[in-house]
């Protein structure tokens, strides 16, 4: 009988030299408009700055959830967003010459 991943998990498959070595679980993340992840990779892009949030539905049209609200999940799910755009370096072009 195959074994269930807990809810949230994906199954990865590791490799080394284009063999397959060995598995992993990795938690996946809801990257959904207005959440902590698409709020952490927004404000990289348009360089915001750390500020973690995110909103109730999508942005700006629902509640804003803030720091002093978020359960530590939460809070590493924005700063995944946010450090993955950061690695990216997907910023957003304001036309300055600098």
């Amino acid at each position: 009988m195959k074994r269930q991943l807990p809810s949230g998990m994906k199954k990865r498959n590791l490799f080394k030299n284009g063999l397959m070595t060995g598995e992993m679980q990795v938690k996946e993340i809801n990257k959904r408009h207005g959440g902590p992840w698409d709020r952490g990779s927004a404000d990289s892009y348009y360089r915001r700055g750390f500020d973690p949030h995110y909103y109730t539905g999508n942005s700006y049209s629902t509640d804003r959830i803030e720091a002093s609200l978020m359960t530590e999940e939460e809070i590493a799910e924005y700063k995944t967003g946010y450090d993955d755009n950061e690695r990216s370096g997907n910023f957003k072009d304001w036309g300055n010459d600098e």
